[in-house]
């Protein structure tokens, strides 16, 4: 027990709440670390760490990240933005705030304690690509002034914060570039493909495909994501990404709604409808660096993870 007192961090996630970075606060408090949970509830949800409720190693921290934080902690892991289309389009303005201006808190905060931050970024910020598969010194095709722009340019803007402070100040930077994840905690409206495939099949509704079908997504499990956040924000200083976390293996829209439709004994039929603009025709990330460097592969099969996903939108109804 005394090895693990002396390795103990106070470590601050924002963004906690979230489906993300409630099952990185799970593995934080798992290693022995003390958390603080911040988040404004715009998008995440108490039932996500309730099972932490009155935990000693535990904090909760109703705060919104485009505010300054004063606290004392030994690392930052930065994850507060809506992440899926619906929650960031519905506060256009909010979203990029949220991004650029809670990227120079967290840095602010990083820089006065001489403390590690890890950056949530994603892999939006190379747009509607033009390169297949996306490796990280691929630039992006991004539109600045499109629907999406508030999540694509403000997560490519924090980037630039991240990197201008690491350079100009030493700021001890790591960020990772999040490719679709999906797990337990997912917010069953949030207008990500796997949970609206899931919802409308456990309902009996059409699923909906936009476009023919044929565009593609790459899906990593959250546990997957997570080992690679830690294995991330444990490098030597230095070694600041951005890297790639993500499943290489690539799927169809029509083959994961066939699949959504096997798991679930859903009597579903599935409907086309127009590709909203600017929605990326593949994505699937290029994870070499991330298998070189941090020794890291998801390995959770998409039918494994969506059958345990597909419990948990069931259960919360």
């Amino acid at each position: 027990m005394a090895r693990l007192y002396e390795s103990r961090k106070r470590i601050l996630v924002t963004g906690g709440a979230g489906f993300l970075g409630s099952h990185l606060i799970d593995r934080l408090i798992e290693q022995g670390h003390e958390v603080i949970c911040a988040d404004n509830l715009f998008t995440g949800a108490k039932r996500n760490f309730e099972h932490l409720h009155n935990h000693p190693r535990f904090e909760f921290l109703r705060h919104d990240v485009c505010n300054p934080l004063k606290l004392e902690v030994d690392e930052i892991y930065n994850l507060a933005c809506p992440a899926s289309p619906v929650h960031y389009q519905h506060n256009p303005v909010l979203t990029t705030k949220t991004s650029v201006m809670g990227a120079l808190n967290m840095l602010g905060l990083a820089r006065r304690l001489r403390c590690r931050i890890f950056q949530a970024s994603t892999s939006e910020v190379y747009g509607d690509p033009d390169v297949h598969p996306q490796r990280e010194d691929y630039w992006g095709h991004v539109n600045p002034i499109g629907l999406r722009a508030c999540y694509d340019e403000g997560k490519r803007c924090a980037e630039t914060l991240f990197f201008d402070y690491h350079r100009a100040h030493g700021v001890d930077i790591k960020v990772a570039r999040i490719f679709n994840t999906y797990g337990p905690r997912m917010h069953p409206r949030d207008g990500r493909v796997v949970s609206n495939f899931i919802m409308q099949a456990l309902t009996g509704e059409d699923l909906t495909i936009y476009g023919d079908g044929t565009q593609t997504r790459s899906f990593c499990y959250c546990d997957d994501l997570v080992e690679g956040f830690l294995r991330l924000m444990d490098q030597p200083v230095g070694f600041t990404g951005p890297v790639n976390l993500g499943n290489p293996g690539e799927f169809t829209m029509t083959e994961l709604a066939e699949l959504v439709l096997k798991l679930t004994g859903s009597r579903s039929k599935v409907t086309h409808l127009p590709l909203p603009e600017d929605d990326p025709k593949q994505r699937k990330p290029d994870i070499a660096l991330a298998q070189a460097k941090l020794g890291w592969q998801p390995r959770v099969p998409l039918a494994e993870g969506l059958a345990r996903t597909i419990a948990y939108l069931r259960h919360i109804g």
